[in-house]
């Protein structure tokens, strides 16, 4: 068997390059390298000692016939939680952060826990929801990702984004980027305030899965030629049914049943793991 394992930096000391090129053929791209080996490589333990992404190929993935990529947004194509940030406008950052990092670590019903998050935007006008966007939000779009999005357009390649944050925000996210399909949840407003509710249904880990299979489907997709993105533990079923489920800066949960991890890059390193036959 021959694996393909991307090496995600465009530099290697002369001792990296020999240590890479006795396992393999080693082949130096503008941006990263790309190793084709016999034998399975350490990869956490390279990680740590390179300092750098590196991520083998699942060998039944074929990068040239992904015709749809799938992404999580909160933490993955922005780097922020939106639902802290809006806490925030009512004096509640921390306490919905902490609630936020048990529930994207799998400690908690990602559900309940969203519920008690928006309870307590009760009464936050939707007004804010608008300076939340504008000053935090779209600064906060992921390195790379406008690029990485732009390049999914030119070959064809359909993106979607499904989130259990807010339809509000993807919204306005679908003005200044090329998302073509997306679902999250809606937050119930009434008089021009937040209720403090969440409507149903709320998007959980079987919706997310059920999300990608479904776009699939209706392409004529096979699962093999998608690939996902996310971060949190309400990803790791969305990413296992991909053909390519990627780890994006993702919590200890989600890494360990993600096929690549991307700790160290940004989104430029999506665009290296699809360009390798």
């Amino acid at each position: 068997m021959t694996y393909r394992t991307v090496i995600h930096t465009p530099r290697l000391t002369p001792a990296q390059r020999q240590y890479f090129e006795e396992r393999g053929r080693l082949e130096s791209h503008h941006h990263h390298h790309c190793l084709h080996h016999h034998r399975p490589l350490a990869l956490e333990s390279l990680r740590r000692r390179f300092r750098c992404d590196i991520n083998t190929l699942p060998p039944a993935f074929d990068p040239q016939r992904v015709r749809l990529v799938v992404s999580d947004l909160d933490s993955t194509l922005i780097a922020l939680e939106t639902i802290d940030e809006l806490a925030a406008e009512v004096g509640a950052k921390s306490q919905v952060a902490a609630i936020t990092e048990r529930a994207m670590a799998g400690e908690l019903d990602f559900a309940a826990a969203l519920r008690e998050r928006v309870a307590l935007l009760e009464g936050l006008p939707v007004a804010r929801l608008e300076r939340v966007f504008e000053t935090r939000m779209k600064p906060a779009i992921q390195p790379g990702a406008a690029d990485t999005l732009a390049w999914l357009k030119r070959r064809g390649i359909v993106f979607a984004v499904v989130s259990g944050g807010f339809t509000f925000f993807i919204e306005r996210l679908r003005r200044i980027l090329p998302i073509d399909h997306a679902l999250a949840c809606r937050l119930e407003m009434k008089g021009g305030y937040l209720t403090g509710r969440v409507l149903e249904p709320i998007v959980d880990k079987d919706t997310k899965t059920a999300f990608l299979r479904d776009l699939a489907r209706r392409m004529g997709l096979d699962p093999m030629e998608t690939a996902a993105l996310g971060d949190g533990a309400n990803d790791v079923a969305m990413l296992q049914a991909a053909g390519l489920g990627v780890a994006y800066h993702g919590r200890a949960v989600v890494r360990q049943h993600a096929d690549a991890c991307i700790d160290f890059g940004d989104w430029h390193a999506l665009r290296q793991l699809l360009e390798h036959p």
